[in-house]
């Protein structure tokens, strides 16, 4: 038996013994990854260093204080998460329990992303613990030395038979994908995830497929350049453009082209000195292959900023390329490297054109000032997530769900939002065996009668019985009662008092009131 199919026959043995089930130990394990990450703190940089020369700053910003927050948040939310949700009730099914059960699947596969490889690698991990299901984790083999971290140190601190971790190149993946499991997690590229989405196929395996493609980024002539250059030139050359949500290209009217040109130039000065393959914050293309992929994407053109190389390396200079047209060859495909090519446009139906003739983009961003351009681009474009004013920021909210639409990806996840997706939603009606009268309108021999009281029954509005929605009902029926009651008990004091005063009127006249 290879490794690949003894880890998962072990992962889906440990989970059928229901050990991943009970929340007090899915909190444990939580705690655990948490000791890790914090433990692990220094050897983790120390190996992104090597990877794809990560500042040892950034290593927490972009990475580690993200899984630190998921983490905390699962463990103080869990027992609200995996509760049963009561849902609505109709007429006939007012004495029954009505709710949603979060269950585990059962294994999930998850298969991590190279560009950071513990966040994309973790997060997923996390979500999946919570929902009290087991897992394989297969980093990937191109950040080598976080891979090799990552495989020494998770059984250290996690349970080894319900979370293995698999390493090893495209023959391991493909081998863990001729194996059965109940979902599979990637990140990565759409060529690839076409191909994990047909292995699932064999299986009906739900999968969650977390992309890229090229995410467009519209510059207003109306808003403060200065601010908009920073923000995009930040997300633009973060990770030496490595980043799936990065602004790939910038949509701007002619007129303030070059303004723009310049104010990434200056903000670039300002962030990596005049020579950024010297400054510490400035990362290198993962390998060789993806650094001439994107050196490829460049020919032809002149960069208006940057352009440097350094193949030994792997080193691009931050770059900007303008006046690209639509056909271009570095606009067929995401870029995925520190190229940014600017697009002009006419004005923003032209912009809105531009970005709806093309697969739809995992992130959106706008810059405006304008209230009517960004309500337009939002209702007249689509997209994964979209941030206004800033790139990448919403990202960083786990109370927002993350992920793909069309080309993009498929489902989402951070926060409650992994949790649900690697939960199976149960619907659960539970009824006693009394009150069997209510019944005879749905059993046969039917009849007129029968068929109307059916209908009747049927067509009854749904009744919010959650707590918060109960309580409001019964306090408004309860002072609706009351109300009527009281008026009652006027209508009776009323009419009484004017009966009396008729009867004592007709014995004044010395009439009998009879």
């Amino acid at each position: 038996m290879n490794m690949e199919r003894q880890a998962v026959e072990c992962a889906r043995e440990a989970f059928i013994t229901g050990r991943s089930r009970p929340q007090k130990f899915r909190v444990e394990q939580l705690k655990s990854l948490l000791r890790m990450i914090t433990d692990r703190q220094g050897e983790i940089a120390t190996a992104l260093k090597q990877d794809i020369n990560r500042s040892q700053y950034d290593t927490p910003l972009y990475e580690l204080i993200g899984l630190e927050n998921e983490i905390i948040l699962a463990m103080g939310k869990l027992s609200e998460w995996a509760a049963p949700r009561p849902m609505e009730k109709s007429i006939l099914t007012l004495t029954d329990k009505v709710y949603i059960q979060p269950e585990p699947l059962g294994v999930v596969l998850i298969i991590g992303a190279w560009n950071y490889p513990w966040a994309l690698t973790l997060q997923p991990l996390i979500g999946a613990i919570a929902a009290g299901n087991a897992a394989v984790v297969k980093p990937s083999e191109l950040s080598e030395h976080s891979s090799a971290l990552l495989r020494a140190l998770l059984p250290q601190y996690l349970d080894q038979e319900l979370y293995p971790v698999v390493t090893g190149g495209v023959s391991e993946t493909q081998e863990l994908l001729k194996q059965r499991f109940d979902h599979i997690f990637y990140t990565g590229n759409s060529t690839v995830g076409k191909l994990v989405m047909q292995a699932a196929a064999r299986h009906l395996t739900p999968v969650t497929l977390e992309m890229g493609g090229k995410s467009p980024c519209f510059i207003d002539k109306d808003c403060d350049l200065r601010v908009a250059c920073r923000r995009v030139t930040w997300g633009k050359f973060m990770n030496c453009g490595q980043t799936c949500i990065a602004p790939d290209y910038i949509l701007c009217e002619p007129s303030i082209q070059n303004r723009v040109v310049e104010g990434i130039r200056q903000t670039l000065l300002e962030f990596y000195g005049p020579d950024p393959k010297s400054s510490p914050d400035y990362g290198r293309i993962i390998n060789r292959r993806h650094f001439n992929r994107v050196m490829g994407l460049l020919e032809g053109y002149t960069a208006a900023v940057g352009g440097q190389s350094d193949s030994s390396q792997c080193y691009i200079a931050p770059t900007v390329v303008k006046d690209v047209p639509p056909h271009a060859r570095i606009m067929q495909e995401e870029i995925f490297g520190p190229l940014l090519p600017i697009v002009p446009v006419s004005d923003l139906d032209d912009a809105i054109r531009f970005i709806n003739e093309r697969e739809k983009p995992l992130a959106l961003y706008v810059f405006s000032c304008d209230k009517n351009t960004i309500k337009r681009m939002l209702a007249e474009t689509t997209s994964g997530g979209v941030t206004v004013n800033d790139v990448m920021m919403h990202y960083t909210l786990n109370s927002l769900p993350f992920g793909g639409v069309g080309n993009s990806g498929m489902g989402r996840y951070h926060g409650k939002h992994t949790f649900d997706q690697l939960s199976h939603h149960r619907a659960c009606l539970v009824r006693s065996l009394g009150m069997e009268g209510v019944n005879t309108a749905r059993y046969p021999p039917q009849s007129r009668e029968r068929a109307r009281k059916a209908r009747f029954a049927l067509r009854s509005p749904l009744i919010d019985f959650s707590k918060r929605t109960f309580v409001w009902a019964v306090t408004v029926s309860i002072i609706a009662v009351g109300l009527l009651i009281a008026l009652a008990v006027i209508l009776f004091i009323a009419s009484g008092l004017s009966c009396t005063c008729w009867y004592w009127q007709g014995w004044s006249l010395g009439k009998s009131p009879w």
